[in-house]
C-alpha cells in the first residue's frame, strides 16, 4: 500500500523519540497504547529467563509494533506506517532496566562507573504486509563517578524512566567519556537506521 501523506504513527511515550523525529522532519501522530494489564500478554517488557539482550529488544519492539498495528485497524484510523522502538542497557551480559528507586539507580550507576557498557535499540516499522526491524548497538564508556556525583544525579528525576538509570541527553552527558556508535541510538531512536526503514515504507525519499 502506498503512503499518501508521508505521515506515520509513533507508538511510544518517549519524549526523546518525538524530539528526534521532529529533528529530521518526520511528520507523525502519536498512537497511544494502554499499559499493562490492558495490553495483556500481547506485549510484556519483562525479561524472559535466559533471554539475551539482543533478542529481548527485538522481541519487545516487534510485539509493540504488531499490537499497535492491530489497535490501529480496530480503531479504524487511517492506515499509515507504525514506528515502535525499544532500548536496553547491558553490562556483563546482564540487562539493566529502569530503576525503581534511588537505591537501585545508585547501584546501577556504581556498576557503570569507569566501565564500558552497551546500549541496544531496536526500531520496528509495521505497515500492511511490512514488519521490518533493525537493531543498533553502541558502546558507551563512563568516567569514574564519585559517590557525590551519583548521589546528586539520583536526587533528580532523570534516572527513573530510563534503562540503565541515565539519559545521555541530560545531566548524565557529563558522565560519558567516550561513545562508539550512534548518539541518537543511545537516546532511544537511531536516526540513520530509522530513516532506512521509513524509506522502505515509502515515507522518506
Amino acid at each position: 500500500m502506498k503512503v499518501l501523506d508521508k505521515k506515520i504513527y509513533l507508538a511510544s511515550k518517549s519524549p526523546r523519540r518525538r524530539e528526534l523525529l521532529r529533528q529530521v522532519g518526520v511528520d507523525f501522530d502519536l498512537l497511544m497504547l494502554r499499559s499493562d494489564p490492558a495490553r495483556g500478554a500481547d506485549v510484556t517488557e519483562d525479561v524472559r529467563p535466559g533471554e539475551p539482550a539482543h533478542e529481548y529488544v527485538v522481541r519487545v519492539a516487534l510485539e509493540k509494533g504488531a499490537f499497535a498495528w492491530r489497535v490501529l485497524q480496530q480503531r479504524r484510523q487511517p492506515l499509515r506506517p507504525v514506528l515502535t522502538a525499544d532500548t536496553t542497557v547491558t553490562l556483563d551480559d546482564e540487562i539493566l532496566g529502569k530503576p525503581a528507586d534511588p537505591a537501585e539507580a545508585t547501584a546501577m550507576l556504581e556498576r557503570l562507573s569507569g566501565r564500558t557498557h552497551q546500549v541496544l535499540t531496536t526500531v520496528a516499522v509495521h505497515f500492511t504486509d511490512m514488519a521490518e526491524h533493525v537493531t543498533q548497538v553502541s558502546n558507551v564508556r563512563f568516567a569514574r563517578l564519585t559517590p557525590q556525583a551519583i548521589r546528586a544525579y539520583c536526587a533528580t528525576p532523570e534516572p527513573y524512566d530510563k534503562a540503565g538509570a541515565y539519559g545521555i541527553q541530560g545531566l548524565a552527558a557529563l558522565f560519558v567519556e567516550h561513545i562508539e556508535g550512534s548518539h541518537s541510538g543511545i537516546m532511544g531512536l537511531p536516526l540513520f537506521e530509522t530513516a532506512a526503514l521509513l524509506r522502505k515504507a515509502g515515507v522518506l525519499i
